[in-house]
């Protein structure tokens, strides 16, 4: 049925509408390794939107919609894996690999979006390096930390609230600089989460040696 010991915690995993979801997509026959790929061409279309969104700010809102479903993607696949007994051999690639394509998609093209390509580069780099961190911990023997304060669903959350933020400028003044903000803060709390995931390993290493 898939391992469950180290699964992202979502509340909204046991939700009804997650459910609900689920059972739409047991009927359709997908495997949880098409779900996967499905959040992959879902963060495309989204990345793309943003590029374009300065010049059509309404595209702000397609990209802000496209995170949002890229999110259930990746909670939908875990269920279909697990609570469906979908999951394939090659399932835990596509519970990894997606996402780091994912998350740098949309950060590159959000900083784009910003004015800002390179920053946006450097959100996308540290997004792997937190994921890096999370996953040697594994590799150390320890639960993978998927603590924040900028962790996937955080930083998706800010990209989101950014994107509305966006939009409303735009209209207002034309101006970037709340995208600029957003990838700021992205960048500065990543910074933090890799240096508290970094700091609890050591910790726990320390521990382990006593």
């Amino acid at each position: 049925m898939g391992d469950t010991t180290n699964r992202r915690p979502l509340k909204s995993r046991d939700t009804g509408w997650a459910a609900a979801v689920l059972r739409l997509l047991l009927k359709t026959g997908l495997s949880a390794d098409a779900v996967s790929i499905l959040g992959v061409v879902i963060s495309a279309a989204g990345a793309a939107a943003l590029v374009y969104a300065h010049a059509h700010p309404w595209l702000f809102l397609v990209g802000a919609l496209c995170i949002q479903l890229r999110l259930l993607a990746n909670m939908m696949d875990g269920l279909v894996a697990v609570e469906g007994g979908r999951g394939g051999p090659l399932g835990p690639l596509f519970n990894e690999a997606p996402d780091r394509i994912e998350d740098t998609l949309f950060l590159v093209a959000f900083g784009i979006a910003a004015g800002w390509p390179g920053l946006g580069w450097f959100a996308a780099v540290l997004a792997v390096c937190a994921a890096y961190v999370r996953l040697l911990g594994g590799t150390l023997g320890f639960p993978q930390d998927f603590s924040g304060p900028m962790a996937k669903p955080h930083r998706m959350a800010a990209l989101t609230i950014g994107c509305v933020l966006a939009f409303a400028e735009a209209l207002i003044s034309g101006g970037r600089w709340a995208a600029l903000i957003v990838v700021w803060a992205v960048v500065l709390g990543t910074l933090a989460t890799i240096a508290r995931r970094l700091s609890r390993q050591g910790r726990l290493l320390k521990e382990r040696a006593r």
